[in-house]
């Protein structure tokens, strides 16, 4: 028992998700049309991505980047690298796993260089760059993977109309990043590069060609739309079977299980007409606030399954939805990530994390908030 309430208190959003469903389940009793309901397509192409990422983490794909960082000697410099390494990984590789990579090693290096009083503002900013940088590409995020594979719009019209929150969020990242040095814009920085030695050893040839490979399958498969994903799912997962079975252990199926649950919640609120009437008279036309106050009380992710069946305005769900993970740590599930990978290094430190983040967040949120409202009125269709 005590080892539940351990795992339960590790894991709030699987906890609240499991809660969620078992809730609705007995608002809408479950039935085979509620199996039919959930997202499946969404679950695989998720499944797939989480695989392929660790076989990324495990393989070490990404030190170039991390042996590019030991060259750069201010903290102007390292820190903008780290802030925009985030930001672009995120629009491949899903702003969590750009999170995973990047905190840790920001945690190292101003460890390493006598520097950790700008860790927390820094991953902070990270947080940032990969809630504003994975917007930009359908499989940035878990929210963008879901909504995008409802929408029917394209790939290039997707980007087209994330674009100039993008670019917008890039220019208030550097502005950002100088404000805090500002005092010193060349402050320097050094460290001894063998403390990342173990980090950058070489991996397996053979497998990170094959995870490469089969990031290029997933990506074709998520843009083509194509009605043969299951064919995918199961190519990816019987070639990690034969060639890393040892991986699998290492997914975090948690975030599966949270996902399915979410489903659930879900499809069981829609299916059920009492709400689903109020919630299509509420929403409709307000979907852009709907999605950042709902997110505040169960993430962005659960809120834009929730949300999608009552809402109108297609711009105004995904454009609230990526916004909200900037108001506090429950917006984004990227954000508890992020809490979790820094509370790990200093376990006391957490109500300290929540102020920074908070204060770093919401000044960047109240800047993008009203453009942000005004740019949902360009419709995507």
């Amino acid at each position: 028992m005590e080892q539940l309430k351990a795992f339960l208190k590790r894991e709030p959003m699987l906890t609240v998700s499991a809660a969620a469903a078992i809730v609705s389940l007995f608002i809408t009793p479950p039935s085979l049309s509620l199996l039919h309901s959930i997202d499946w397509h969404t679950l695989g192409i998720l499944l797939m991505m989480l695989c392929v990422l660790e076989g990324f983490k495990q393989e070490q794909i990404l030190n170039p980047l991390i042996r590019f960082s030991a060259r750069l000697r201010t903290m102007t410099g390292i820190s903008l690298f780290l802030v925009f390494g985030v930001f672009f990984t995120s629009m491949f590789v899903t702003n969590d796993v750009s999170l995973v990579i990047f905190v840790p090693l920001t945690i190292m290096i101003f460890r390493a260089g006598k520097k950790e009083k700008y860790i927390l503002p820094i991953i902070s900013m990270e947080n940032i760059a990969a809630i504003r940088g994975s917007l930009l590409m359908p499989f940035g995020s878990p929210q963008n993977l879901f909504l995008f594979s409802q929408s029917g719009t394209s790939v290039w019209n997707f980007m087209l109309h994330m674009l100039p929150l993008c670019a917008s969020s890039a220019l208030l990242l550097i502005i950002f990043v100088c404000v805090l040095y500002r005092k010193n814009l060349h402050e320097p920085i050094t460290f001894d590069t063998a403390a990342f030695a173990k980090q950058q050893a070489s991996g397996r040839r053979r497998l990170r060609v094959t995870y490469e490979l089969l990031f290029v399958l997933i990506t074709l498969t998520i843009v083509s739309r194509t009605k043969f994903w299951i064919a995918s799912v199961i190519i990816v997962l019987g070639v990690i079977a034969a060639v890393d079975r040892q991986m699998f252990r290492k997914v975090d199926y948690v975030l599966i299980v949270t996902f399915f649950c979410f489903f659930i919640f879900s499809s069981s609120i829609t299916a059920n007409a009492g709400i689903s009437s109020v919630l299509r008279r509420a929403v409709a036309g307000h979907e852009y606030w709907w999605a950042i106050g709902l997110s505040q009380l169960i993430s962005n992710v659960p809120s834009s399954i929730v949300l999608y069946p009552f809402s109108e305005n297609f711009a105004g769900l995904i454009y609230g939805a990526d916004t909200a993970g900037l108001c506090s740590l429950i917006g984004s599930l990227a954000s508890v990530i992020n809490y979790r990978i820094y509370v790990r290094e200093y376990p006391q430190n957490g109500r300290k994390f929540i102020k920074v983040f908070t204060l770093v967040s919401w000044a960047f949120f109240i800047i993008v908030v009203i453009p942000g409202f005004l740019l949902s009125k360009w419709a995507f269709f």
